[in-house]
């Protein structure tokens, strides 16, 4: 783990710790100044940022909560050790996060850090096998839907992947029970070889959607309770905090992140394991492939196996952490009323400009329906990620944008083009929507999908100003307005 001091009573700038203790995917590009999600480590104001469902730009609210931490370290580094203070201030996050998170109540929750949604997967999966005399079975959606990384941090020789298709060849959702009965069979095949199964229950993918049903889980957790363990990979953080603590009241381990709904700049897991599991994980080995990617701190005092980890502190993961617990701090402060109404008013904005323009092909995103588990009357069971194809309008009939010139608009969108034509106004926009997930193909064409999303900053912007969601429904369609400006103008270039 990269050592973020030099001396005691020094650190690198606010913006340089923010881009530290991940991998190379927040490495900035020396030329643009953007990483491989295309942020910075700066606020940028002036960019209509509607892509949470990848990434986003830090707010000035995240970055000045970033750097009254960096003062708070320099003044404790003056006197302290770097793994005493980074130490004392992951408790800290960690209490609070349980706070925001309505769940300080339960006793026995434990929280573990780590830098992204990846490693998160890869500390799951390394305890399903840990002790194990067969490889476990991690069940889980097809990759583009969660994360390119996810499989490659679950497979190695104590697990084996097995992924679930959750769309049809032309990228429209399969059926949930066509979903559900692929991951129980290859569940019961596993048990039925006494192998243990890592389910992965998806809440949300990519494309906004819910995989396997929460109905279909919780059935064969029940069913085989000895062999099956259940992370729900809610790294989107697209869910109301009734349902985090139902989806935990279950035993169900929860993966989340501060990057994507929450708008914190990348890399800032949380791994929330219930009481019954965190106590039968820490009768099992400790997996030795975790030591070189954890620190002390990041675990739970006093878990057994951590004591031999390094006591690196990682203070851009600290950070990075700040910044999400802020914008949670926010939402949380809006009254569900508020959010729901919102919501709603956007969803309805947005599905009706998607569908009327030729433009575009919104890909169906079916309800979010999480029954038994908790009933549908929180703000999570709306839609916050408008997935949408891309369609070139001719005489003749729409033609897909293949996925390479999906991908040339996509670059195109956070760039100022400067031209002198009526649709100047249009070229000057600078805005941010999800990077394409590959969604099957039409007319023969490999295609993808571009995702136009609501963060909790947006919400919390549309809630609070004076002209209420107006601003925010029509960034969102000038967002959608550059879009199709791109089609017509520039995709030929490709």
């Amino acid at each position: 783990m990269q050592n973020l001091f030099k001396t005691p009573g020094n650190l690198p700038s606010t913006e340089q710790l923010l881009l530290a203790g991940g991998d190379a995917r927040i490495a900035v590009d020396p030329l643009s100044g953007l990483n491989k999600y295309g942020c910075g480590p700066f606020p940028d104001p002036q960019l209509l940022a509607f892509g949470s469902s990848t990434a986003s730009i830090i707010s000035a609210e995240g970055f000045a909560a970033a750097d009254r931490l960096r003062q708070k370290l320099l003044t404790a580094l003056g006197t302290e050790s770097p793994s005493t203070v980074y130490a004392r201030e992951m408790q800290r996050i960690r209490q609070e996060c349980l706070r925001l998170c309505d769940l300080s109540d339960v006793t026995g929750l434990e929280l573990i850090f780590s830098p992204s949604g990846t490693d998160i997967h890869s500390i799951a999966s390394q305890y399903a096998g840990s002790g194990a005399s067969a490889p476990a079975l991690a069940i889980m959606v097809e990759a583009n839907e969660t994360g390119s990384g996810v499989a490659s941090a679950l497979a190695d020789n104590t697990v084996e992947i097995a992924q679930v298709s959750i769309r049809l060849d032309d990228g429209t959702p399969k059926p949930p029970t066509a979903i559900d009965a692929d991951a129980e069979a290859l569940a019961s095949k596993a048990v039925a070889s006494n192998r243990r199964v890592l389910l992965i229950l998806v809440d949300q993918s990519k494309t906004g959607l819910i995989a396997p049903s929460p109905a279909c889980v919780i059935a064969l957790h029940r069913r085989f309770p000895d062999n099956i363990e259940v992370l729900v990979d809610a790294c989107q953080f697209r869910i109301a905090m009734p349902t985090l603590r139902a989806y935990l009241e279950q035993g169900f381990m929860v993966a989340l992140t501060g990057s994507k709904f929450l708008a914190a700049p990348t890399f800032s897991g949380m791994l929330l394991l219930p009481p019954a599991l965190a106590e039968r994980f820490q009768k099992r080995p400790f997996p030795r492939r975790l030591s070189s990617c954890s620190s002390k701190a990041d675990w739970p005092t006093n878990w057994t196996g951590a004591e031999h980890l390094d006591h690196a502190a990682n203070f851009g993961l600290l950070l990075r952490c700040e910044v999400a617990l802020e914008e949670l701090r926010r939402f949380r402060a809006v009254p569900q009323a508020a959010v729901i109404e919102f919501l709603q008013a956007f969803s309805e904005a947005i599905r009706q400009r998607l569908a009327s323009d030729p433009h575009f092909e919104p890909l169906p995103v079916p309800p979010l329906d999480r029954r038994p588990l908790i009933e549908p009357d929180n703000w999570d069971h709306l839609q916050t990620i408008f997935p949408f194809l891309l369609y070139h309008p001719q005489p003749a009939g729409r033609t897909p944008l293949s996925r390479e010139e999906t991908l040339h608009v996509y670059r195109q969108l956070p760039t100022t083009l400067d031209l002198t034509d009526r649709n100047s106004d249009i070229a000057a926009i600078r805005c941010q929507l999800g990077q394409p997930v590959a969604c099957g193909t039409r007319n023969g064409a490999a295609v993808s999908a571009l995702r136009l999303c609501l963060s909790s900053r947006l919400i919390v912007e549309a809630t609070t100003s004076s002209d209420k969601d107006i601003g925010v429904i029509k960034n969102a369609l000038l967002a959608l307005d550059k879009t199709a400006w791109l089609i017509q103008s520039s995709v030929n270039e490709v």
